[in-house]
């Protein structure tokens, strides 16, 4: 949606290439080795993409108690949805034949996944280099990330959360709820402490 907003925005355009510097474009030593990274990344973010959607289909339907069969909604969008995918057999018999969290950890997925994040990486990374804007591929390669991350940046938002209006939060080194005293002398209060 961002890249959407942006595309349709000449006048946000017009005065963000006049005002903003930055490199413009990716030089290429080889074209085909780059062509197909780039096979490789868009197979790895349209997976994600999905795995995004189904998994918000999934946490939708535990919520709210529906009954939804996951495998059945993709061989559904194959027959006759715009997206009709050919993915969309290979996800449909991951999810009848696994209990699966999440389409990534489907065995065929993610051994695919693995042999592909290298190219996914490279791919994101000269774009990044050269000011190429890569949106898609970057926000699922960031999903991807986070989803295999053991910890996320979510502690760093409590804290400021902390900061601004005293909500407390975790560490991961000892157990109890802190606060700091972040306009006196900037100790940390544990929340007994507080009352």
């Amino acid at each position: 949606m961002f890249a959407r907003a942006v595309s349709s925005s000449p006048e946000l355009r017009a005065a963000g290439q006049a005002a903003l510097s930055g490199p413009s474009g990716i030089s290429v030593d080889d074209k085909a080795a780059l062509i197909e990274d780039i096979r490789q990344a868009l197979w790895s973010a349209k997976v994600v993409a999905y795995a995004q959607g189904l998994h918000l289909i999934n946490a939708g339907a535990t919520e709210y108690g529906w009954n939804i069969d996951v495998a059945a909604c993709a061989r559904i969008w194959r027959g006759g949805c715009i997206i009709r995918a050919k993915l969309l057999d290979r996800i449909s018999n991951e999810y009848a034949a696994n209990n699966l969290v999440t389409l990534l950890e489907a065995p065929s997925i993610k051994t695919e996944l693995a042999k592909s994040q290298d190219a996914w990486r490279r791919v994101v990374t000269a774009a990044i280099a050269g000011g190429v804007p890569v949106p898609g591929f970057s926000s699922a390669l960031a999903y991807y990330d986070a989803v295999r991350a053991p910890r996320l940046n979510a502690a760093l938002t409590q804290g400021l959360r902390d900061f601004f209006g005293a909500h407390t939060y975790k560490r991961v080194d000892m157990d109890g709820t802190f606060h700091t005293l972040w306009s006196g002398d900037r100790s940390e209060i544990t929340e007994d402490d507080a009352h």
